[in-house]
């Protein structure tokens, strides 16, 4: 059986389309050349193929003439990029407890991204591997994931700290300027390994940030992240739904190819869990239609094309029916 291919968070590319501008390119038409919804950028929590995440990536840098373009964009991130698992990570005692925690729920942002972490003689080397699920060029979201960890542990330990040293498999750019900027450390390129090279000594220091009042509070965010965890087959029906939504190609045969499956398999998995197709795909546009609806971002008539309604009158009847007013009413609402 052919294994579904990893998908990420949408927040893979908060700030994406501010950086694209300032390089003078389009990013909208950049997002549609690898196939991704440029609406799905609203919505950070959506997933979508890492693999698209990864070709955009590389293409914007092609395009933009930037190598360094993965780092700008990691320059934009917050922490809160994680999503839930960023307030757990924030109050961990120290940035050990914080990687761990990083590793252990790393399914929950990025399906691509694999974390490591070995100790030798002092020194800690945190291992970074992208696999999107098809052989491709990950230059940039290698960058990018070991700038993120990067500011992770500068978020965690303070601005004066420093890593040993940055290492990447792939080779120095003509112009390494932005990389010593950002890492300010000795960088090593055409390695054995992507990652960062720390002090064991500064993973056991103190988290700066951490609240142990907070504590408690950030436990329960990982509980709930555990507790609301569906088996793994049912979420990736889920994450799927959402996806192809706005294709207009959400069918259970779609959703089954793409899971490597036949359509009785998902059906059989569904009902053991007390679902079916058909409300797992009104529940999950139910689900965009009031982050869409509420945002304020898009006309009625667009948000019923990104719903895979034939028509802005079909997408009113259905919201009003599910919710009890129509979508004009409740964006009114949620504006008082």
């Amino acid at each position: 059986m052919t294994l579904p291919k990893p998908l990420a968070r949408y927040a893979t590319l908060t700030g994406f389309v501010e950086l694209a501008r300032s390089l003078s390119v389009d990013p909208i038409e950049l997002l549609r050349s690898v196939e991704l919804d440029p609406s799905g950028l609203d919505l950070q929590d959506r997933w979508v193929p890492a693999a698209s995440i990864v070709r955009l990536l590389e293409l914007s840098a092609a395009v933009t003439a930037h190598q360094d373009l993965a780092l700008r964009l990691a320059e934009r991130r917050r922490l809160s990029a994680l999503g839930p698992l960023s307030v757990a990570i924030r109050d961990e005692p120290n940035a050990r407890s914080a990687l761990r925690m990083l590793i252990r729920f790393q399914h929950t942002y990025n399906e691509a991204l694999f974390i490591d972490v070995t100790e030798r003689d002092g020194l800690s080397t945190i291992v970074l591997r992208v696999e999107p699920g098809e052989p491709m060029p990950v230059r940039q979201a290698t960058e990018l994931a070991v700038a993120v960890i990067h500011q992770l542990l500068q978020y965690l330990l303070g601005d004066r700290w420093r890593p040993v040293s940055v290492c990447f498999e792939h080779g120095r750019p003509g112009d390494d300027s932005t990389h010593r900027r950002v890492f300010d450390a000795p960088l090593v390129f055409d390695g054995k390994y992507s990652g960062i090279v720390v002090y064991t000594g500064d993973l056991d220091l103190p988290n700066r940030l951490s609240d142990p009042v907070l504590r408690s509070y950030s436990q329960q965010v990982l509980d709930d992240l555990s507790a609301s965890e569906t088996p793994a087959l049912e979420r990736r029906v889920r994450e799927l739904v959402e996806l192809l939504l706005p294709t207009g190609r959400c069918s259970v045969d779609q959703v089954a190819a793409s899971l490597g499956v036949d359509r009785r398999t998902v059906h059989r998995h569904l009902a053991g869990s007390g679902q079916t197709f058909t409300r797992v795909v009104d529940d999950t546009r139910a689900e965009l239609a009031q982050r869409l609806v509420t945002s304020g971002r898009h006309t009625f008539a667009e948000i019923s094309e990104m719903l895979s309604f034939s028509a802005p009158s079909g997408f009113s009847r259905w919201f009003t029916r599910r919710f009890g007013m129509t979508p004009r009413e409740w964006r009114t609402r949620s504006e008082a």
